[in-house]
């Protein structure tokens, strides 16, 4: 399955965007030549007045008004809370949730399909087992995983590999220039062993990469800064003063320096990276085409370490 060297993250549709600045943000990625769109079937449950439903409807009537289905590689996931139940998954979820996924994108089936949230409490045989059977009916090709003990993910993949269950082919993690320890040290050896897919979400970490966020004065910006008051720190500051030296040296923004370092560090394979407005997508159209030099990367890595 080839995927473009970035992921459209669709956790901002109907949250932050409405359904018509949905539309134009999916029609420039897509124009730009790109064909990785993630979502999930609890995008975005967070929002006041907001079902959970809201992400996989816009892109379900994006696909059917552009006739485009067969030239999208399309993400969802299952397993993850609302505000009516907790995290989930176990086979009776998974068979029902996925039903409701393949009406609301408004397709007969999913090209990647993930555990968004591991209850833990559910045996993995039994999580596997579902997937065996959305797979063989054709519902979905591959599966993947996202936010799951490195332990229970180790267990998946050996049930998987005993028992003739689908694998796991991806990882979604958080990974940034600001959030590297959790995968590096505990996640990356499992990618590497096993050859998966690793598709990095909060990959400009929640904005703060882009480098609008300075001060705390700047929370204000918008809806999501009240998440980037953490890295307001020492490390924080070096990682924006690095962003701003290779920016301009290289005469573009912080957003496609950050994520052009994400696509150059081994084992990533698609970073996800959302965008509110045009301007915001053309720093991630512009990312894939930029070649950092060694010295930018050296630089990177030490200020984020």
């Amino acid at each position: 399955m080839q995927v473009s060297p970035l992921c459209f993250g669709g956790n901002v549709f109907g949250w932050t965007v409405d359904e018509k600045q949905s539309f134009k943000l999916l029609d420039a990625f897509i124009d730009a030549g790109f064909n990785f769109i993630d979502t999930a079937d609890t995008y975005s449950w967070w929002v006041p007045g907001n079902k959970g439903v809201e992400s996989e409807t816009i892109i379900g009537k994006w696909m059917a008004e552009r006739k485009n289905r067969n030239q999208i590689i399309l993400s969802t996931k299952t397993g993850s809370q609302n505000n009516e139940r907790p995290g989930n998954v176990s086979k009776e979820f998974i068979i029902s949730s996925i039903e409701g996924s393949l009406r609301r994108l408004k397709t007969d089936y999913i090209d990647l399909y993930q555990t968004h949230f591991d209850d833990e409490n559910t045996p993995v045989e039994e999580t596997l087992a579902a997937y065996d059977q959305v797979v063989k009916e054709g519902k979905v090709r591959v599966i993947g995983t996202s936010n799951m003990a490195p332990e229970r993910i180790r267990e998946s993949l050996k049930v998987s590999e005993t028992e003739g269950f689908p694998k796991y082919q991806t990882l979604q993690p958080l990974y940034n220039l600001m959030e590297r320890e959790s995968y590096e040290k505990e996640l990356k050896d499992i990618v590497k062993e096993n050859n998966m897919g690793v598709l990095s979400y909060y990959s400009l970490a929640s904005g703060f990469l882009t480098g609008k966020y300075r001060s705390t004065d700047d929370l204000s910006k918008s809806q999501r800064g009240g998440g980037v008051k953490k890295y307001l720190d020492e490390k924080g500051i070096r990682v924006l003063e690095a962003l701003d030296k290779i920016s301009e040296k290289h005469d573009t923004t912080q957003a496609s320096i950050s994520l052009a370092w994400l696509m150059a560090r081994p084992t990533i394979t698609s970073p996800i990276v959302s965008a509110t407005s045009l301007k915001q997508m053309e720093s991630i159209i512009k990312a894939p085409q930029l070649k950092l030099e060694k010295e930018d990367m050296d630089l990177l890595n030490s200020v984020s370490a």
